[in-house]
């Protein structure tokens, strides 16, 4: 079973960044279609971003322009570049298949993202 490790996140002010990574065991890593989801205190999780297994790639409309998606698959990796933070980025941040109900992998226990001055 594939499982999933999120890092890279921490505490920054508005304005700065921050690279995610997310770790995934298994090689079928690669043929999957995986997204970034966050989470903030009361409000249901929602997409962030996803890619492709060829690159191609989705960003909601919250985040397009500021956050960058990619993977290397040689790595079983997928990052999220994340620039020109805003307080309303603050969420815990976690990798998954996309979509979910195309067989959602276990979750990971998320990255926290706080944008604070």
């Amino acid at each position: 079973q594939v499982q999933l490790v999120e890092s890279g996140g921490g505490l920054v002010q508005p304005g700065g960044s921050l690279r995610l990574s997310c770790a995934a065991s298994g090689s079928i890593f690669s043929g999957y279609v995986m997204g970034w989801y966050r989470q903030s205190p009361g409000k249901q999780r929602e997409l962030v971003a996803f890619i492709t297994s060829g690159g191609g790639t989705y960003y909601a409309d919250s985040v397009k322009g500021r956050f960058t998606i990619s993977r290397d698959n040689a790595k079983n990796t997928m990052y999220l570049q994340m620039n020109t933070l805003k307080a309303d980025d603050t969420a815990v941040y976690y990798c998954n298949r996309y979509p979910l109900s195309n067989g959602a992998l276990g979750w990971g226990q998320g990255t926290q993202v706080t944008v604070s001055s």
